[in-house]
């Protein structure tokens, strides 16, 4: 009885640990497939993968953290799995950085600023209509819908 509490004790005190390590694996993979298929379709000159992944990532975790503390609280490691973990290794803000300054480097100033501030802009932006959608899909079902 005694060895299956500590057990247990052990299991909970990895739970947190796995739970981000499964996502930033699933994360990684995502940004991985995600970037590769966005630079076959627009090259890689302007750095619209990063864009599109950091924009989608802003998004779902605005979408995911609005549903996650307003409506589906469940389990606190499902939420280290999604926000810490997935979204954790799929966004990137250290790629971003690199990539403005690598334009800068190549005399690109103009692009250089058209991608910082457009990764600002819509990443707020994509994170903000995250958090519209779960606000709407939270009152339907407050009303029943």
């Amino acid at each position: 009885m005694d060895s299956d509490l500590r057990l247990r004790s052990r299991w909970r005190a990895l739970t947190p640990y796995l739970a981000i390590s499964v996502g930033g694996a699933l994360g990684a993979n995502a940004r991985y497939l995600v970037a590769a298929w966005a630079t076959t379709q627009w090259g890689a000159q302007f750095p619209v993968a990063t864009l599109l992944i950091n924009v989608s990532g802003s998004f779902v975790i605005g979408l995911y953290l609005t549903l996650a503390t307003e409506r589906f609280t469940g389990h606190p490691a499902v939420r280290l799995l999604v926000a810490t973990g997935f979204l954790g290794a799929y966004t990137t803000f250290s790629t971003f950085s690199v990539e403005a300054l690598r334009l800068i480097e190549t005399g690109d100033a103009a692009a250089a600023i058209s991608y910082m501030v457009a990764s600002v802009v819509m990443c707020i932006l994509a994170a903000a209509i995250g958090m519209f959608v779960a606000h709407t899909l939270l009152s339907r079902s407050v009303r029943g819908l």
